[in-house]
């Protein structure tokens, strides 16, 4: 007999992490009046589709499978677009937990009948969990950031995390203490 005690049947192998690069896509669209809002601009709406879309496709190449929206972080609208506007979305997953993942996302405009550069014209972070195909949670890679950009942006993202976390447990208790006191939502 030995002293080691038999592994664990529950035992959770490693999975290898995945370079930054490895799930980084960018997503373009041009600007109809399909697009537009009652100002003439492009809907917000419209832009956080796109967001989202090209942040999903993200998550899901990164997790190797579905993935589905938890939270958008926030979404911060710079500029406005116009119709005609060639819209490139930019996103890369920055931070990994378990089974969940950060996607950052750029929002680039440029007209598209013209050379000049393209303008940021909105950012956001999104949160993606990974899941089964019944749905439940599953096991995400970790990312492994490649660049000075990659690791100061998953340091941001851990700090946005815990902004997160700390909030919600600040409104649960809020909501304890209310319940306790006979208020009723």
């Amino acid at each position: 007999m030995t002293d080691q005690a038999p592994a664990a049947a529950t035992e959770i192998t490693e999975i290898p992490g995945k370079p930054t690069s490895a799930s980084r896509t960018t997503l373009s669209h041009i600007m109809t009046h399909s697009d537009t809002n009652l100002l003439g601009t492009v809907h917000g709406g419209v832009i956080m589709k796109l967001v989202d879309d090209a942040a999903g496709a993200v998550a899901g190449r990164h997790s190797g499978g579905p993935a589905v929206t938890a939270s958008m972080d926030e979404m911060a609208f710079l500029e406005p677009v116009r119709v005609g506007d060639l819209v490139h979305v930019k996103a890369q997953v920055n931070w990994t937990g378990r089974t969940s993942m950060e996607v950052g996302v750029r929002v680039l405009a440029e007209r598209w009948n013209e050379s000049a550069p393209p303008t940021q014209v909105g950012s956001a972070y999104l949160v993606f969990a990974a899941v089964d195909a019944d749905g439940k949670p599953r096991r995400v890679p970790p990312v492994t950031p490649e660049t000075e950009r990659d690791r100061r942006r998953y340091q941001e993202a851990q700090i946005r995390r815990a902004h997160r976390l700390a909030r919600r447990r600040a409104i649960m208790e809020l909501r304890e203490q209310r319940a306790a006191e006979g208020f009723e939502d």
